[in-house]
């Protein structure tokens, strides 16, 4: 947990379990946006701004390690790390703890590539230097 920024807390809901009565597996891949969303909104870079602008942030690929099980009620924290930017792609890291533990549930990546509306890349660097400069300081402020 050290070095990591804890920006997404909150309680499993029992919807989220499965028939065995543990959180389904697609459920993290939620729990990963919520958090990456979290960590967006606490730099002051809301997704939804990102839209208004004409920029979508597809998801490329998700890896998912499921370490010891949550289960309804358990309250969480999420912790991510945005640990590659480029201005054209960027990758997180989540790792996910029952609350007040040190012992890791869930461990994955994300990996993600910036596109306008047309679904072409661009020059995040030239077309937006300040939103460029957000996600750089995020990546220099967690290592």
């Amino acid at each position: 947990m050290e070095g990591k920024y804890a920006i997404y807390k909150r309680r499993m809901n029992y919807y989220e379990t499965d028939q065995m009565g543990i959180i389904h597996h697609s459920n993290y891949i939620r729990l990963f946006e919520e958090a990456r969303l979290g960590m967006m909104d606490k730099e002051g870079i809301s997704y939804e701004s990102i839209e208004e602008m004409g920029i979508i942030i597809p998801v490329m690929s998700v890896e998912c390690h499921y370490l010891i099980p949550l289960h309804y009620n358990d309250s969480i924290e999420v912790y991510s790390q945005l640990t590659k930017f480029d201005g054209i792609k960027m990758e997180l890291s989540y790792e996910i703890y029952k609350e007040g533990s040190t012992r890791v549930c869930t461990e994955g990546n994300t990996k993600h590539c910036f596109l306008d509306k047309d679904m072409k890349p661009f020059r995040m660097k030239k077309l937006y230097p300040g939103l460029y400069n957000k996600f750089k300081e995020m990546v220099i402020n967690r290592q």
